[in-house]
C-alpha cells in the first residue's frame, strides 16, 4: 500500500508545470506557506507590487473559511463538508476545524491540480471518530463531483459545499453559476452554500489580474458582488449576506484586517 502511493505521488508530482505560475502555489506564497515554486513566487510578488493587498484579502479570504466552518459546525450541527477547489494544505483546513467542533465530522476535498494530489496525504488524517477523504476531479464535471463524494457523504443528510476563490477560473459567468446549480441541486434541504470570490472593486486588482492572465496562467476573472450574489440565487443567505470576508461575522481573528478587503463571501442555506 505505502509503494502504490509513493508510486501516485511521483506521478503526479511528474505532471506539475514548474515553469507556468499556478495560482493555488501563489495563494499558498500569500500566505507563508512553503509550497510553491521560485516561478510563484516572482509572479506573486509582480503582483502584490501592482496591488499590495493582496497579502491582506488573502488572510480575510482564510479567516472567513474557518468563521463560516465554526458556525455550521457549531451553530447549524452540519457534520459533512464538500470542498471544492481546496488548494494546498494551509493551517486549518476544513477538516480541523469541522472536527475540532465535531470529531464525527466526515470532510471530502475536491481538486485536480497535481500538486494538491501529491500533498493530499496530508489532507487524509481525520480525528479518529470523523472521515476524510479526497477527490481527483474538475468542477465543470458536477456529476463526477457528486457521485465521488457520495462513497464518503451522506446525501441523504445535510452537507456543506464550499467554493473557496475558485469559480473565479470559470470565464464564463452563466456557466459557473450552473455550475453551482447543479451542485446544489445534488444536496439535500438542510444543506448550505459558502462561497467567496475576488472582486472588481479595486482598480489595481484589475490592473494586476489583467497582467497576471496574460503569463500564461489559467484565468481568473474578477466579479462584481452583484454577480458573487447571484451564487446565491434560489437560497437563503444568513446575515450580513454576500459582505466582504472580514466583514462576515467577524471575531478576534479579524482583528488588525480592513473592515473592506476586495475578495466578498457568504453563507446560504438550502430550504
Amino acid at each position: 500500500m505505502t509503494d502504490a502511493r509513493e508510486n501516485s505521488d511521483q506521478e503526479a508530482l511528474s505532471k506539475i508545470d514548474t515553469t507556468v505560475p499556478q495560482s493555488a502555489r501563489i495563494w499558498n506564497y500569500w500566505l507563508g506557506g512553503k509550497d510553491n515554486y521560485e516561478v510563484d513566487r516572482i509572479a506573486g510578488d509582480a503582483f502584490r507590487d501592482i496591488f499590495p493587498g493582496i497579502e491582506t484579502g488573502a488572510r480575510a479570504a482564510r479567516y472567513f473559511l474557518a468563521r463560516a466552518v465554526r458556525h455550521l459546525a457549531a451553530e447549524e450541527g452540519i457534520r459533512q463538508f464538500l470542498d471544492i477547489g481546496t488548494g494546498l494544505p494551509n493551517v486549518d483546513n476544513t477538516h480541523q476545524i469541522a472536527q475540532r467542533v465535531a470529531p464525527e465530522c466526515r470532510i471530502v476535498y475536491v481538486d485536480n491540480d497535481p500538486l494538491v494530489l501529491a500533498h493530499a496525504r496530508a489532507l487524509l488524517v481525520s480525528s479518529s471518530v470523523g472521515v476524510t477523504n479526497y477527490v481527483d476531479a474538475d468542477l465543470r464535471d458536477p456529476s463526477t463531483i457528486l457521485r465521488e463524494a457520495a462513497k464518503t457523504l451522506d446525501f441523504d443528510q445535510p452537507v456543506a459545499l464550499m467554493l473557496m476563490g475558485i469559480l473565479g477560473h470559470i470565464e464564463d459567468h452563466d456557466e459557473a453559476r450552473s455550475i453551482v446549480r447543479q451542485l446544489v441541486d445534488g444536496l439535500p434541504s438542510g444543506s448550505f452554500l459558502v462561497q467567496y470570490d475576488s472582486t472588481d472593486t479595486s482598480d489595481a486588482y484589475v490592473d494586476a489580474i489583467r497582467q497576471y492572465n496574460e503569463g500564461g496562467s489559467i484565468p481568473y476573472i474578477l466579479r462584481s458582488p452583484e454577480q458573487i450574489e447571484r451564487y446565491f440565487d434560489g437560497l437563503e443567505l444568513l446575515e450580513p449576506g454576500v459582505a466582504s470576508c472580514s466583514r462576515w461575522r467577524p471575531d478576534t481573528e479579524a482583528w488588525g484586517l480592513p473592515a473592506e478587503v476586495h475578495q466578498y463571501g457568504g453563507v446560504a442555506l438550502k430550504r
